[in-house]
């Protein structure tokens, strides 16, 4: 009997570890003849300084939405059965995971160029923020994709997560040295340290917080 096609997208609260069983179950099906994934871990050193923890924050909202639509992506691109992505928020010391993605699909090709497609999207779009700790000090630290996607944003004029992009009634300052600035309509403004600006809007869909 065949399943039905699924996704899933979880971000966890402080120190709640990834259950790395529960995402590869949820995309197993009798008709899938391949289960790929990725697994994102704390490694113990960084440019030779030793690293404690990293730890993540989230716009959970924006996250959310921005995970769903890259989802959407890869199902449009490959012939896809279920995915699985999770990300964890707060302290993630070394040697456990932080993101764990897990797809499958009835051929490997398309579970392994998803997953690869999935992962990079999270590192360029997806608005959530990285701290190593150290054992001297601590930093926040910049995705290379995210600058890359920014500047590319700035030339184009385009949205993140495929569509234009705006938050909630705060400002803040995260690791890539951008701020955020959202209003009460759900409308974000993006500044960078380095000018430009990009907005986006998100609806309230469904999120799953745990």
């Amino acid at each position: 009997m065949a399943c039905e096609e699924k996704t899933l997208v979880e971000i966890l609260e402080e120190h709640n570890p990834i259950d790395l069983a529960k995402y590869i179950n949820y995309v197993s099906a009798p008709q899938a003849g391949a289960i790929a994934t990725f697994s994102g871990t704390t490694r113990d050193s960084f440019d030779g300084k030793t690293v404690l923890e990293l730890r993540y924050e989230a716009y959970v909202p924006m996250a959310i939405r921005c995970l769903k639509s890259i989802c959407s992506s890869a199902r449009s691109s490959w012939n896809l059965h279920s995915i699985a992505v999770s990300h964890r928020l707060g302290p993630v010391p070394v040697g456990e995971t932080s993101v764990f993605i897990a797809i499958s699909s009835v051929h490997r090709i398309d579970a392994l160029a998803a997953c690869k497609y999935v992962i990079d999207e999270i590192k360029a779009s997806v608005p959530i923020w990285k701290k190593e700790v150290y054992a001297n000090g601590e930093i926040w630290k910049e995705n290379s994709e995210f600058l890359e996607r920014r500047l590319e944003l700035g030339k184009n004029d385009g949205g993140r997560c495929g569509k234009a992009a705006e938050f909630k009634a705060h400002d803040r300052k995260g690791c890539c040295g951008a701020k955020v600035k959202v209003n009460e309509e759900g409308v974000a403004n993006i500044r960078t340290d380095h000018g430009g600006s990009s907005e986006a809007e998100y609806g309230e869909d469904p999120i799953h917080l745990h």
